[in-house]
């Protein structure tokens, strides 16, 4: 199998690392290596921050007419390029093809889209203070920003920072993960192909510790918008502590989905399902820790298991396929540690029987079956920890007292999941409960135009909709008296 060369994309065009060294891409289904990244340093983005700032000037004194222009072309080349960019994603992450073609990509040209138009609906505010005094306040550009985002959705994500940055006249050097950059890759040819005006968007690859570092880190980038793990956005707050950047940082979950004896039960089922192993878990807003009410307890874990049998693991590339390979062997020991784990510390592992039967193509490839653990408490570390794989938790309580205080003991706050038809109680839970985001009798529904983001250790600041359009500008109030 030839071995695929990705570029960095600079101020317009492609180019290999200035150190001339690369970092092996390996595919999750086969465990084999089949392309190779840069493994880019300081210069690199140095160089890539330099066009950022030479292009700034110009984009953000174009009207919002001719970026949302630019942006919609970004997007139709997205459309035009649908399933050759969901083969790769799917290729690269270990995703079934089917998820690839329906979400990641279709996400990708959303936002796209979506930030296209926003760009000239996004509009400043003025209050007339007095007869004679008017009081305006101005959202401009900052100037060249940093994009980080993660590898479990690699261009939905990057095109979720990216899109609302440019919208707003800035120009961005992105960084995407080491782990999965093939989409992106693609993303600057797209670039090239349709003429994306030179300097205003770059992506450097490479680790975090290099390229993510001498990013973050430098004087001249204005803002971050960091998508990836709890610890890394920890190391990028402390670094940047003296610099004054504002950063929005999207952290990990540790997801509680709580279950009500008044529920759908068979839609909760089929929910908490999808909710704990889509993607093969590899998402923040997972539901992991399933509470369940005692009463219908015993009959939920069983048609949790009948519903996991039904789940077809295998080759990615199978459109049959509903459950990929983990996105690297590292992960895949990761996760592994965490079923050890919950049975040193009194669990009971609960998967399919069914031995796996993967093709010859990926007998190396690094597979896991979806687990549910039971009969552990909530101060374990499998109920602490974001395992982020195809791992959950169940437990049962009694009281909706009891189940907003497991819910809540956590360090994590970025979303939850409430099934109920009780309709008071519904507003309660989703009022008291420590989360970002709540979904009542759904999972994973979103709408573009509302703020996204996470409480305690899953983050600080908001992205989507104008929410994220604002991060990436400087208010600044103007007050004309006129008397």
């Amino acid at each position: 199998m030839s071995v695929i060369t990705l570029d960095n994309y600079i101020n317009g065009k492609l180019c290999p690392p200035t150190n001339d060294q690369y970092l092996d891409n390996v595919q999750p289904a086969t465990g084999q290596v089949y392309s190779r990244l840069p493994q880019s340093n300081e210069q690199d983005v140095n160089n890539a921050l330099q066009a950022a700032q030479k292009a700034f000037p110009q984009w953000s004194s174009l009207n919002p007419g001719e970026r949302s222009h630019w942006l919609q072309k970004l997007a139709d080349a997205i459309a035009d390029n649908h399933e050759m960019l969901a083969q790769a994603e799917s290729k690269d992450t270990g995703k079934p093809i089917q998820l690839t073609r329906t979400v990641d990509i279709q996400r990708a040209h959303d936002n796209l889209r979506f930030f296209a138009h926003a760009a000239t609906q996004f509009s400043s505010e003025s209050h007339a203070t007095n007869p004679r005094t008017i009081n305006y306040t101005l959202r401009q550009p900052l100037g060249p920003v940093a994009c980080i985002s993660p590898w479990n959705l690699p261009l939905y994500l990057l095109t979720w920072k990216i899109a609302p940055a440019l919208a707003a006249g800035n120009t961005v050097v992105a960084k995407p993960s080491e782990v999965t950059p093939y989409t992106a890759y693609l993303l600057s040819q797209l670039c090239i192909d349709i003429g994306f005006p030179a300097g205003v968007l770059n992506i450097v690859h490479g680790t975090g510790q290099q390229a993510g570092a001498a990013l973050t880190t430098h004087d001249d980038i204005k803002a971050i918008s960091f998508t990836g793990g709890t610890e890394t956005g920890i190391a990028i707050k402390q670094a940047t502590l003296r610099q004054h950047k504002k950063i929005s940082l999207e952290l990990g979950g540790k997801n509680p989905f709580i279950v009500f004896a008044d529920c759908d039960f068979k839609q909760a089922v089929e929910t908490a399902c999808r909710a704990a192993f889509s993607n093969q878990g590899q998402i923040c807003l997972c539901g992991s820790r399933i509470y369940v009410e005692d009463s219908i307890y015993d009959d939920f874990v069983a048609a949790m298991i009948e519903r996991m049998k039904q789940l077809n693991v295998g080759d990615p590339i199978d459109p049959k396929v509903d459950f990929g390979a983990l996105v690297s062997a590292n992960h895949l020991a990761k996760v592994q540690s965490y079923l050890d784990l919950a049975k040193a510390e009194g669990g009971e592992i609960l998967t399919t029987n069914q031995d796996l039967e993967l093709p010859i193509r990926c007998q190396e490839g690094y597979f896991l079956k979806p687990t549910l653990i039971i009969g552990l408490n909530n101060q374990c570390r499998s109920n602490q920890e974001e395992i982020f794989g195809p791992v959950a938790t169940i437990q049962k309580f009694s009281s909706q007292s009891e189940v907003l205080q497991l819910a809540n003991d956590s360090p994590y706050g970025l979303a939850a999941s409430i099934w109920t038809n009780d309709l008071k109680r519904a507003h309660q839970m989703s009022s008291d409960i420590e989360a970002g985001i709540v979904w009542v009798n759904c999972w994973l529904l979103r709408d573009l135009r509302t703020p996204f983001g996470g409480m305690k250790a899953s983050g600080m600041g908001r992205e989507g909709g104008f929410e994220a359009m604002r991060f990436f500008t400087e208010c600044k109030n103007v007050c004309i008296n006129y008397r």
